[in-house]
């Protein structure tokens, strides 16, 4: 992207949206748009998604799940309102060191099993775990960080935005 807007004086597609190559690091995006940028601003300040957490996040909460029979949220809801965690997903639960056993069918477990902790950033087999108990913890947003403007020619840093 930062190649397509130029990377001299003489290269770049307008004057100065070379100087945008700096922000253009990492998991980023370019948005195109006639619409002034208090609006844009205001409408990705309201957006935000739970999703699955990524390993390497802080874990925003404690997850523990009970001794004896696993459901499929693991405890979060009440027993009578869930249903036992599918018997062909025992297997899997185990090669992410869950410790469980089949029972007459049902997945059991002899101890309850925490998952993560509160704080601690979370591996690839804890954000499995989660996703298979459906928790979702991470609250994904988009942040600006400049615009450039054609009226003006000039780039603009767009200071962080409260969480």
């Amino acid at each position: 992207m930062a190649k397509a807007l130029g990377s001299t004086p003489e290269d770049e597609y307008q004057p100065n949206t070379r100087l945008l190559a700096p922000y253009l690091v990492g998991n980023v995006g370019l948005l195109f748009t006639n619409r002034e940028p208090d609006s844009i601003t205001e409408y990705f300040a309201g957006i935000a998604k739970t999703d699955f957490a990524r390993a390497g996040t802080e874990a925003t909460r404690t997850f523990t799940v009970p001794a004896g029979t696993v459901y499929s949220r693991g405890g979060d809801i009440a027993e009578e309102q869930d249903v036992p965690m599918a018997h062909s997903l025992e297997p899997e639960l185990r090669k992410l060191n869950m410790p469980t056993s089949l029972v007459k069918g049902k997945i059991t477990l002899q101890n309850e099993f925490t998952v993560c902790k509160e704080g601690d950033a979370l591996d690839s087999r804890q954000t499995r775990l989660l996703k298979l108990f459906g928790v979702a913890t991470a609250d994904f947003t988009v942040q600006l960080s400049a615009y450039w403007s054609a009226a003006t020619n000039e780039i603009t840093k767009i200071e962080a935005m409260e969480e």
